[in-house]
């Protein structure tokens, strides 16, 4: 027993690995959160485009000496604004504009990382850099994960009915505009709140993993809010504790143990794996027998 307290203790006595554990669990709360949303309305490509395009804003906040938060979620804010300008004028389609603002705007944050003369490396805000995150870090994780999630919260069932059915929201009396752009809003501020643990390049993947796993595993969507920041907790903390015995990358362990997740749901759930249909399918096929011939089998033979 001593043995395996030994083990669960030994990654905290080191106080990085505190802040890393707490960044994780905040970040990853309300990334499955905002997931679930993501999930259905279809929006994966839009996380996607949002969690790179705050590249430029976070090179130009450290160029100014500003935190990295703020320049991250006015560029967040700005390629949401952009896509919708370039979608709405109906000349190019909505995956194209997503496609041409996020790329440009990463682009552009790569070209300031090379002519920016820095002390900090700047390359672990597309990498990640969990275990180097601060007490301010940790702070403004925490701000701007509990605005996050308090608006989630507040706003669920207007948030639920736009994804479900915008045009029976519009019919009695909400503003489907109104509610997608604070969806983007929410997505943008989400994005920030997970850079610092696994930086922009593997934000999608916490924006997405848990809400699809969660969708493989029931119909009912408040059992989805449920369970997909439950298995974004609990692959959190395990992916932290397999970085710091393997001594591997922290925030890729976190998203690869996701992945992990998601596909042996997606094997194994009960209604919807692919082996669990396949055995259910084969089992009915022998209960049934053999089909029986029919005409047009008779036919074909022929």
């Amino acid at each position: 027993m001593s043995g395996l307290i030994e083990f669960f203790a030994e990654p905290f006595r080191f106080g990085f690995m505190t802040n890393a554990l707490l960044a994780t669990l905040i970040a990853s709360t309300v990334c499955a959160l905002l997931s679930c949303w993501l999930v259905l309305i279809g929006w994966s490509l839009m996380g996607d485009a949002v969690s790179h395009a705050v590249l430029p804003g976070v090179v130009l906040a450290y160029i100014v000496g500003a935190p990295f938060a703020v320049g991250a979620v006015i560029f967040g804010f700005l390629a949401v604004a952009l896509i919708g300008a370039v979608r709405d004028q109906g000349r190019v389609k909505e995956d194209a504009a997503i496609g041409i603002v996020f790329t440009t705007l990463f682009a552009l944050g790569l070209v300031l990382i090379s002519v920016t003369p820095s002390q900090t490396d700047l390359n672990h805000i597309i990498f990640g850099n969990l275990l180097g995150v601060s007490t301010s870090d940790l702070l403004q994780i925490a701000i701007l994960g509990a605005i996050v999630a308090a608006v989630l919260i507040l706003k669920r069932r207007d948030f639920t009915l736009y994804a479900f059915d915008p045009t029976h929201a519009f019919a009695i009396g909400m503003n489907p505009r109104l509610i997608g752009a604070t969806l983007l809003g929410l997505l943008a501020l989400t994005a920030v709140t997970a850079l610092q643990v696994v930086g922009i390049v593997l934000v999608v993947a916490m924006l997405i993993i848990p809400g699809a796993t969660a969708y493989l595993l029931t119909d009912r969507f408040r059992t989805m809010l449920v369970l997909a920041p439950a298995f974004a907790v609990v692959c959190g903390i395990v992916g932290l504790y397999i970085s710091f015995y393997a001594n591997t990358s922290t925030g890729g362990m976190v998203v690869l143990t996701q992945g992990a997740l998601f596909f042996l749901v997606y094997l194994f759930a009960p209604d919807r794996g692919v082996l669990t249909g396949w055995v259910r399918a084969r089992a009915g096929a022998a209960g049934r027998g053999p089909e029986p011939v029919t005409r047009s089998d008779l036919y074909s033979a022929g």
